[in-house]
């Protein structure tokens, strides 16, 4: 694995604790319901953009949450500045992780397809 690689490997796992930090505790966006989590940051080799992956569970409403997310992006952004050591802030863009909902789409399937197995027995 490069050097570089590994260094934003090292920056994509910081950013991903310290925006979960932020949103969890820090951010007071009325329209941010529900329990979000981070799954995953991955940021550009030039350091500019930072592209996260959030989870949303138990909202009132997905798209609200995810665009007051990014309304409050400039605000998680200036918080980054002070926290991580950076020379370029990166800018942060949202992206909704559906991967829990699927792979809880794909288990319901599974299991329904163990009660129709059971079932012919």
């Amino acid at each position: 694995m490069p050097k570089n690689e590994t260094r934003l490997n090292r920056i994509n796992e910081e950013l991903k604790k310290e925006i979960s930090h932020i949103i969890t505790f820090e951010l007071k966006n009325p329209n941010v319901t529900g329990l979000i989590s981070v799954t995953r940051a991955k940021i550009t080799p030039d350091l500019k953009y930072a592209k996260v992956y959030v989870s949303i569970l138990n909202a009132k409403n997905k798209q609200a949450t995810l665009k007051g997310l990014e309304e409050s992006a400039g605000f998680i952004r200036s918080q980054i500045a002070k926290t991580i050591n950076l020379r370029i802030t990166p800018q942060i863009v949202f992206t909704l992780d559906d991967s829990m909902e699927y792979g809880e789409k794909i288990e319901g399937i599974l299991k329904e397809l163990k009660e129709e197995k059971k079932e012919e027995k």
